[in-house]
């Protein structure tokens, strides 16, 4: 059995100075959530940096009338920008954050990772690319909604994460479970059709 997932294999702190693994080591913890645990909710303070080692964080909000709707995902090596910019701005978490299947993070104290931010370019690296990414996957999600029907939107995501389920999973009943995911959102959002031309 494989060992248990680290932050020495997120590539951002493979290099750090001995100074700066010490700093890391004081105040680093691993966290293992099973699926659907509340991880962060909204109006929630954050104490530190979340830094996904295996499994996902789905980080999602509620419309007005209950339903969940996921602005993104984090996956291994990724953190979540939202705690990046509540830890810098000193703000409270705007959305809620639930487990994917398996997952482990590392919890890094705020002051920490801003000291580390501070000294380590591999740091200040992860953490632009974790806003431009989501900044990229935002005017992409803008463009796809208004650029495309419903169904051309739907074609697209099954074409995107069925390939992706293929090359990690390899089985049909993970298209089987994203196919069901996919009706779900049909059948949560019937009314888009019609916002959506």
């Amino acid at each position: 059995m494989r060992p248990a997932a680290s932050i020495d294999e997120v590539g951002a702190f493979r290099h750090l100075s001995e100074m700066s693994r010490s700093l890391l080591a004081h105040g680093l913890r691993y966290v293992r959530f099973p699926k659907k645990t509340p991880v962060l909710k909204k109006g929630q303070r954050v104490s530190g940096t979340y830094v996904v080692v295996s499994g996902n964080l789905r980080v999602f909000t509620l419309s007005p009338d209950g339903n969940e709707a996921t602005l993104y995902l984090i996956n291994p090596g990724e953190t979540c920008v939202l705690v990046l910019n509540c830890i810098f701005n000193d703000l409270l978490y705007p959305a809620w954050v639930e487990a994917g299947p398996a997952t482990q993070v590392a919890v890094i104290p705020g002051a920490i990772y801003r000291t580390l931010f501070e000294s380590e370019s591999a740091i200040r690296d992860m953490t632009v690319q974790a806003f431009s990414t989501l900044v990229f996957r935002l005017m992409a999600e803008l463009e796809e909604i208004h650029s495309y029907k419903l169904e051309q939107r739907l074609t697209h995501l099954l074409l995107l994460y069925t390939s992706a389920a293929m090359k990690i999973f390899n089985n049909s009943l993970s298209i089987l479970q994203l196919m069901s995911i996919c009706a779900q959102i049909l059948i949560r959002n019937p009314i888009s059709h019609h916002v959506v031309k």
